[in-house]
This record gives structure tokens, C-alpha cells and sequence, in this order.
């Protein structure tokens, strides 16, 4: 047996033990779980295989190393290190960080796994694991997890009833380079992932859970879900679709536009993590090497600078007790590394020439620009581009410049410093040196035939930061007076909440009947009894015994007060299981 018959779910989930002997070393441990499914992710073979059968007949593989597996498991592995250690430096509960490393580990049993059964397990239990990751926390996150599970939990039903179709058309479950086969399963396919990757309107679940729990869970779940989304739709349209490329840019210019109008920081990061996984969409609808190249050169690029900006926006959050940007002002001298930290991310997220965006950006762009078929693609891209210098100007422009400094507050401390710096270094490092970044892509050679720093590249990156610039210094005023733009979620939040309580009240009404009933029967048999003990001289008649407004007997007491005080507490949880049974047999 070698060392890499171990997946590295089965690392991470590992570091779980400790909750059970000693919680506090959970952030140590985790750490080490997550640094040991990175070195697998480095060191493990390609082509290396581990395959076994499902319930006897279903080939299964629980390990599948190409370069797209190997890529995510990189990047899943480094920034779950980082994640921990940002969670260590900032508080979270260990139990929290037990709830992020399950869905971690989740997360890569999904990417690493070369049949679609396998896939399909670690995807629901990464929705399971995620939700409990957000209900941690309570207060407001409670409903927001709510909402999140029933979407994945439909998502998730969708994808299962695609890959039972693909089953029978193709009479395997393996994950083949011919992607879903089936007209029907391809629909549904696109529909179960187009949930996790936020296709508009499937994308309200994602500005309404990110903003809601702990700073350090944030920085989780703006990684694992949307990205495993992509890499699954890859894996099933391997040859790209036109719907899903402008799918993708319809989620560029969506995400921005909503980004735009948001004051809640983490809920503008939440919209632009939706902008962002359309330009990865785009790569992989156009279907080309080099699209697909760019795709995951995205993906890997947008785990990088997401998370630091979830990171830096967590500091501020941290240390100000504050969320909004009319509450926060000010704060580049109170806050330089987490400012300087952001200005990187910004950058990065922008595409702006010299930071890793801009060479994942560009070849999405440059395919899009390449085939007049994807004409109108690009010029959505661009849109999305101009959109997204505009949202980060805005939320560095209010946090770090903006008027007087509002809080007196502690710098970021080690720990945060060093999680930020190290992704910060990495962010630059791979838009300096795009070879470093293209040397770990699929499609290689396409991928390096790309002149990053050609002119026309860098013209169309400057263009767009000062057409953002520009645009952002005439429209500040009034966008600023812009009240709460409605989304989605502000129209079901409240529906989703009223039929939560009508059906809360009605299973209680359920309870109080089932209850007075059981008890009224259960009495009147005891009386019944007791009339005929009565009758026959062994006890108080029953009309003795009314006469004293009690019970005829001792028995008969004591089973009164156990029914008053026991009967609507068993049937109440009996009730409220099998209500509960029912919502997820409907919602699942």
C-alpha cells in the first residue's frame, strides 16, 4: 500500500478526531490536515487511479489525477491552510473550523473523484456540511442557511436525476471525456450545477448566505462551492455549450451591476464572486484549449484573490464591529497592511496589468474576441470588467479614504497578517510571472502560445481601469443616494419565513389536537375500568369518585399528571420528526 491510496478527504476529515479529545487544537491540527492534502495534491502520480465497485456492479473511482483534479486540489489545499490559520488569528469557535474542514474535505473528494456517483456524494455532503458550516453561527445566519440548503438540496436532486439519466445512455457512472451524454441529462446537468455556480437567477441563495456568518467562514465559502460548480461543469461539457459561454457573461454583467449598488461589504464581495464565476462559465461555454485554460487559470486565480479580499473585509469587520460603508471611513493609515493587502486583491480582481487577473481575464477574453459567434460575449466581459474597477474603487475609496477616520482600532494581528500576506505575495507573484501560473494549467501549450503582455492586452486592461475610474468619479454622487436595489432574495425571504410559520403553527394545531384526543381516550378507557372495579366492590364508583372532581384511583392519578405532562411532549416530537422528514423528502 502507498501513501496515496489515502485520499485526501479522508486527510482532512481525519483532523475531525481531535474535536472529540481536545477542540482547542483543532486550528494546529486542521492546518496540518490541510498542508498534508496539498503536498498529495503536489507529490501524487498523474494518471494515478484508486478504483473499486460500487454495490457490486458500478465501477467507482475514488482518486482521479489529470491536470484539472490536480490543479484544484492545489488550490483547495493552500488556501484551506491559509483559511485556518485566518480563522485561528480571529476568534472562530472550533467547532466552526470543524464544520469548514468537513466541507473542505467534501470539496476535495468532489474535484479529485473520476465517476460521477462519487462526485455527486461529496457534492451533497458539501451542502450539508457548508449549511452547518453557516447555522453555526445563529441570529440571522439560521434562515439564511435555511435557504441556502433547500437551493443546494434542489440543485443537488436535479444533478443526481441528470447523472441516472447519463447512467442510461452511457451505461457507466465513470467520468469520461465525452462529458453528460443525453440531450435530457445535459439539460438537467447544466440546470443541478448552474445552482452551485449561481446562474442568474439561481443566485440569490449566494448575496443572501455569504454576509451572514462568522468573518472566518466567509473566507470558506466564497472558495469551495461556486468553484467545484465549475470544475463539474467542465467535466460535463467538455466541449463548451453557446447557452453556458453566455450564460457566463449574463452573470458578468449581473453580478457587477448588483455589486455596484450594495453597501454591506461582504455582500458586494458575495455579487462580484457571481461576476467573477461568469467569466470562468464564459471559458468553458466557448469550449476552445485555451478558453478552458483560462477558465481554471480563473478559477485558481479567483480563489486567491477572493479569499484575501474576504480576508482584509473580515479584518475591518473585526476590528470595527462594522459592516456597512456608511459606517466605515478612513482607515489606510489605522489598517496599512490589511490596506495595502486589499489594494492588491482589488487590482487582482480587476484585471488591472501586473496581477493575476488579468492573465486568466485575458484569455477568456482574447477566445471570446476570436470567433465572431462570441462577438457580443465579449463585449459583455468588457462591461463586467468596466463594472468591477468601478465596485472596488467604491469600496476602497469608502473604507480607506473617504473622510475622517471613524474607529480607533488594533492593526491586523500576526496571524491575520501573515494569512493575508501569503496570498497577497501569490497574487502578485502569478501576474509578474504568468509562466509560473501556466506551467500547473491544463492545456499548457495553448496557455503559453498566450502573449500576456502584449499590447493589445495591456491597452484593454489600462483602458478598463481608467474608463472605471472615470465613470465612478461621475456617478459616486448619485449612487450613493440609490436605495436597497430589490434582488430575489428580498422577495422570497419573506415568503420563505411566512410559510415557515404558517407551517409551524399548523403542526402545532396538529399537536394540541393529537394531544387533547390521546388524552381524552386514554382517561376515558382508565375511567371505564375503574367503573367496573367500582361495580364490582374493588374500588370508588365512578360516580364517588366524580363527586371529588379526581381521578378513581391512585393508578389513575399518576397516569393523569404522566399525560398532561408527557403524552403532548412524546407526540410533539413524534410530530415535528415526521414534519421534518416530510419538508426534506420534498426539498431533497
Amino acid at each position: 500500500m502507498d501513501v496515496f491510496t489515502i485520499p485526501p478527504i479522508l486527510i482532512v476529515l481525519a483532523a475531525l478526531i481531535v474535536l472529540a479529545v481536545r477542540p482547542r487544537l483543532i486550528h494546529p491540527v486542521g492546518a496540518l490536515a490541510t498542508g498534508l492534502a496539498f503536498a498529495y495534491a503536489v507529490f501524487v502520480p498523474d494518471g494515478y487511479e484508486l478504483a473499486t465497485t460500487a454495490f457490486g456492479q458500478f465501477d467507482i473511482v475514488l482518486v482521479s489525477v489529470d491536470p484539472f483534479s490536480r490543479l484544484m486540489g492545489l488550490i483547495f489545499g493552500f488556501i484551506g491552510l491559509v483559511a485556518v490559520v485566518y480563522s485561528w488569528s480571529t476568534d472562530a469557535d472550533p467547532i466552526q473550523t470543524g464544520y469548514a474542514l468537513a466541507y473542505v474535505g467534501s470539496s476535495f473528494g468532489a474535484v479529485f473523484a473520476g465517476d460521477w456517483l462519487t462526485l455527486v456524494f461529496c457534492w451533497e455532503l458539501m451542502a450539508v456540511t457548508s449549511t452547518l458550516l453557516v447555522w453555526h453561527y445563529g441570529g440571522r445566519a439560521i434562515r439564511a442557511g435555511f435557504r441556502y440548503a433547500v437551493f443546494h438540496g434542489i440543485g443537488g436532486s436535479i444533478l443526481i436525476a441528470a447523472v441516472i439519466w447519463h447512467y442510461a445512455e452511457a451505461g457507466s457512472f465513470l467520468i469520461t471525456g465525452a462529458g453528460i451524454e443525453g440531450e435530457v441529462a445535459m439539460i438537467l446537468a447544466a440546470l443541478g450545477i448552474g445552482v452551485n455556480v449561481a446562474f442568474v437567477g439561481f443566485h440569490a441563495w449566494l448575496p443572501d448566505t455569504y454576509p451572514r456568518p462568522h468573518v472566518a467562514a466567509s473566507v470558506f465559502l466564497c472558495v469551495y462551492t461556486t468553484k467545484t460548480g465549475v470544475y463539474a461543469l467542465y467535466r460535463a461539457f467538455p466541449d463548451g455549450h453557446l447557452w453556458i459561454a453566455y450564460m457566463g457573461g449574463a452573470m458578468a454583467v449581473f453580478g457587477v451591476t448588483f455589486a455596484l449598488f450594495q453597501n454591506d461589504m461582504r455582500r458586494l464581495l458575495s455579487y462580484h464572486i457571481q461576476s467573477q464565476v461568469g467569466y470562468m462559465v464564459a471559458g468553458v461555454g466557448i469550449g476552445t484549449e485555451l478558453a478552458a485554460a483560462g477558465a481554471f487559470a480563473h478559477v485558481f486565480n479567483h480563489i486567491l484573490y477572493k479569499g484575501l479580499l474576504f480576508m482584509t473585509v473580515g479584518v475591518v469587520i473585526y476590528r470595527t464591529g462594522a459592516e456597512s460603508l456608511k459606517k466605515i471611513h478612513g482607515m489606510r493609515h489605522a489598517m496599512p497592511v490589511t490596506f495595502v493587502a486589499f489594494t492588491i486583491a482589488a487590482l487582482s480582481i480587476a484585471g488591472f496589468p501586473g496581477f493575476n487577473g488579468f492573465v486568466s481575464k485575458g484569455m477568456i477574453l482574447y477566445e471570446a474576441h476570436h470567433y465572431s459567434k462570441y462577438e457580443p460575449l465579449w463585449y459583455m466581459l468588457l462591461l463586467g470588467g468596466v463594472g468591477t474597477f468601478m465596485s472596488f474603487i467604491k469600496l476602497g475609496y469608502y473604507v480607506f479614504f473617504y473622510g475622517e477616520q471613524t474607529h480607533e482600532v488594533e492593526r491586523a494581528n500576526l496571524g491575520q497578517s501573515v494569512a493575508m500576506g501569503s496570498v497577497a505575495l501569490l497574487c502578485l507573484g502569478y501576474g509578474l510571472y504568468p509562466d509560473a501560473l501556466v506551467s500547473i494549467l491544463p492545456f499548457q501549450a495553448d496557455a503559453a502560445d498566450f502573449h500576456v503582455f502584449g499590447l493589445t492586452h495591456l491597452a484593454e486592461g489600462f483602458a478598463l481601469a481608467v474608463a472605471g475610474l472615470v465613470i465612478f468619479a461621475l456617478v459616486k454622487e448619485p449612487l450613493s443616494r440609490i436605495p436597497k436595489i430589490p434582488d430575489l432574495d428580498l422577495a422570497y425571504n419573506p415568503l420563505s419565513v411566512g410559510a415557515m410559520r404558517g407551517a409551524l403553527r399548523a403542526v402545532n394545531a396538529a399537536i394540541g389536537v393529537l394531544d387533547r384526543g390521546s388524552s381524552r381516550a386514554v382517561l376515558g378507557g382508565m375511567r371505564t375500568v375503574t367503573a367496573a372495579r367500582g361495580a364490582a366492590g374493588d374500588g370508588p364508583s365512578e360516580s364517588e369518585a366524580d363527586s371529588r372532581g379526581e381521578p378513581a384511583s391512585a393508578v389513575e392519578r399518576a397516569l393523569s399528571v404522566a399525560l398532561e405532562k408527557r403524552a403532548g411532549i412524546g407526540i410533539g416530537v413524534f410530530l415535528v420528526i415526521l414534519a421534518m422528514t416530510v419538508v426534506l423528502l420534498v426539498s431533497l
